[in-house]
């Protein structure tokens, strides 16, 4: 079974908050959908290993916001490939309290919600949890990210939890070189345009000041793709 059908779904990126006891997170989320209209119902899943799904168990409250095309990958990587039990992720970020309490990020968000836990389904690995929406804004006209748009123009990847997990398989050509610890894959055919690096440019010629467009990690957190 070729497990990348699924990637032709079409996805959204999100970043998924909540809080508890005065503790806040948020992740990236691309696995969130409306349910109902009347009255306004949304789902999203969450792995039961995060620890916004603790959080949103707990508090039964969540917010999401819907990111623009414009979200630079380093932001993306700040919400998505660290871990908020011992990371402020909101650092440096511009958010609010919003009606529920949930923290929601302002920061290159087109549009956000807030909502109410009213059911919850057990899948495997994951949550899905089910919220009623009691606050919406939209803030941008800016055209949101779309999953693809995130793999394929942004050139950015998927954390092991998220629902949509495939590990990928290298082609045959010049090595390419996986980080550590975003699983982002350097590939030197289509180099780090955002980062001012050229398609060709091999890994070992990339500058000692390059790093990770993801996580931000060094060279030395990449090793060589098997």
């Amino acid at each position: 079974m070729d497990l990348k059908a699924l990637q032709k779904i079409n996805y959204g990126v999100y970043i998924l908050c909540s809080k508890k006891n005065g503790k806040r997170n948020g992740q990236v989320s691309n696995a969130v959908m409306q349910v109902s209209s009347d009255p306004p119902t949304i789902a999203v899943s969450v792995n039961k290993q995060n620890f916004t799904h603790d959080l949103i168990g707990s508090s039964k409250v969540f917010s999401i916001s819907i990111l623009s095309k414009e979200a630079p990958l380093k932001f993306i990587g700040q919400f998505g490939f660290n871990t908020g039990r011992n990371f402020d992720k909101f650092a440096n970020v511009k958010s609010k309290i919003g009606k529920t309490g949930a923290p929601i990020v302002l920061d290159h968000t087109v549009s956000y919600l807030e909502a109410e836990v009213i059911g919850s389904f057990d899948a495997a690995t994951h949550t899905v949890f089910i919220g009623r929406v009691i606050e919406g804004e939209v803030l941008s006209s800016q055209e949101p990210m779309t999953y693809s748009y995130y793999h394929e123009v942004k050139k950015g990847s998927t954390p092991k939890n998220a629902p949509t997990y495939v590990k990928e398989k290298g082609k045959i050509g010049l090595p390419r070189f996986v980080c550590e610890i975003c699983g982002y894959i350097y590939d030197p055919e289509k180099g780090d345009p955002e980062s001012g690096v050229k398609p060709g440019t091999l890994f070992e010629d990339l500058p000692e000041t390059w790093v990770c467009p993801v996580c931000g990690a060094s060279k030395d957190k990449f090793k060589k793709e098997e």
